[in-house]
């Protein structure tokens, strides 16, 4: 019997029509252009200010397009997954209202949650389903409404983030050689007094005191969050590319998650890649969390072909982080 693999066989995206640039952000909190630029090279992020629309709204935009473009029939639909931060409800799940809007039949839903690295610890869950032989069309979609726990008080934290959604198609084949082939992944556990939120979860639920004293907003201390970023981006797409004999010559792209301009050129400084093998969003859409690196795909979608070596690597709250090597399935100008 032949190995199964799991690979993409499409890409779809959505980020919202408003545009919130530095010029607009800097009369709303003491920044400037030239700050925000230097230090993580972002000029313009998209916000979802449509009142009663959340991370559902995005991710199903981003999923319908998917269906459409790759005419695939949603009856054949075996699950669809959300990764999400910045979930609709606390229940039920995003994926389930998802899945509803739709209107998927056969199919099972659940949201996973990984912070800015979900994208990539979910395309290795879905991978693995398929390969289970149980499954043969998956869904993923990476989507966060980062602008509904965005402090725009907070002058280090509100020029980072912004609001997007991307989705893969995960089908099965046969062919050898191609897919999702290998993930290295790792929680190491140490990144909750740096990168949280302080208040609605069930140690600290929400009150008049955690809403008076503003503690349902994302709170991080950048320094430390950046340094390992930085170390574990860069150490993790250097083994992934050691262990499946990937170098500077044959790694056709690296998609990093979009959270600093800095920490990505140290990722692409550690695998000898000029910045033209690196794809880059992070200055028109910033940081979209779960949504970067799906998004960046959908991006440059055209300038895949079948056989490209593709290292994906993110790091996110926990601290969760990792690398996957993908080898794309099919020519994205088709």
């Amino acid at each position: 019997m032949s190995k199964i693999n799991a690979i993409i066989t499409g890409v779809g995206g959505y980020v919202p029509d408003y545009v919130l640039n530095n010029e607009e952000l800097s009369r709303m909190v003491d920044t400037n252009d030239e700050w925000i630029m230097s230090r993580v090279g972002i000029k313009e992020r998209r916000i979802l200010t449509e009142e009663g629309l959340g991370t559902s709204y995005m991710a199903r935009k981003a999923a319908k397009q998917l269906i459409q473009k790759t005419g695939v029939d949603p009856d054949t639909i075996d699950a669809l997954i959300v990764t999400t931060s910045t979930a609709d409800y606390k229940f039920p799940s995003t994926a389930s209202i998802v899945l509803g809007k739709l209107g998927l039949k056969n199919a099972f839903a659940f949201d996973f949650w990984a912070a800015c690295c979900g994208f990539l610890y979910t395309l290795d869950v879905a991978s693995n389903m398929i390969q289970s032989g149980r499954y043969k069309k998956i869904i993923v979609v990476g989507a966060d409404k980062m602008s509904s726990i965005v402090d725009y008080q907070d002058r280090q934290t509100c020029p980072l983030f912004g609001d997007g959604a991307g989705a893969v198609l995960l089908e099965a084949s046969e062919e050898e050689n191609i897919g999702v082939l290998d993930s290295y992944l790792r929680t190491d556990g140490k990144g909750l007094p740096f990168l949280h939120m302080k208040a609605g979860g069930s140690v600290c639920p929400p009150s008049h005191f955690t809403v008076d004293h503003r503690l349902h907003f994302l709170y991080q201390e950048g320094r430390t969050v950046f340094r390992y970023a930085v170390t574990s981006m860069s150490e993790d797409s250097a083994l992934i590319a050691e262990r499946n004999g990937l170098n500077k010559d044959n790694i056709r792209f690296v998609i990093p998650h979009q959270a600093n301009i800095r920490i990505i050129e140290a990722v692409a400084k550690r695998l000898e890649l000029p910045m033209e093998k690196v794809m880059i969003n992070i200055e028109h859409f910033g940081n979209t969390s779960a949504a970067t690196i799906p998004l960046a795909l959908w991006e440059y979608e055209s300038q895949l072909r079948k056989g490209d070596n593709l290292i994906l690597t993110a790091f996110g709250a926990g601290f969760v982080h990792g690398a996957s090597y993908v080898k794309w399935a099919y020519d994205g100008k088709k």
